[in-house]
């Protein structure tokens, strides 16, 4: 994972980093259950070149489902891998659920930005 992603341990840490973000936040949302490890560790390197790629225009934020409960249940995360694009305010502007490539991602994003 890239030095670039915030990996928060509690919810309170996530909305630390949303209210310090002055610029967009891709919450990319990981699990650890048999069936999302896979999914997960593909997505942390798609995740991980866009936190390098967007240096200074985003704030990636790699957010563990079991660690911030409350963070998934905001956000109306069902699976993971998921990623919201929030934007300065903190509210919702695109989501996406289950693996996407870079070039996927990359759009989201710049949809949003």
């Amino acid at each position: 994972m890239a030095k670039r992603v915030h990996q928060p341990r509690e919810d309170a840490e996530f909305d630390f980093i949303l209210g310090m973000s002055k610029v967009p936040v891709l919450a990319y949302f990981t699990g650890t259950w048999p069936k999302a490890i896979e999914p997960c560790r593909e997505m942390d390197l798609v995740v991980g070149g866009i936190a390098d790629d967007y240096t200074g225009r985003l704030t990636v934020v790699r957010t563990d489902i079991t660690r911030c409960p409350a963070a998934t249940t905001r956000y109306g995360i069902t699976g993971a891998p998921s990623c919201v694009l929030l934007n300065g305010t903190g509210e919702p502007v695109a989501t996406s659920t289950g693996p996407m490539t870079t070039a996927q991602l990359r759009e989201l994003v710049d949809d949003c930005l």
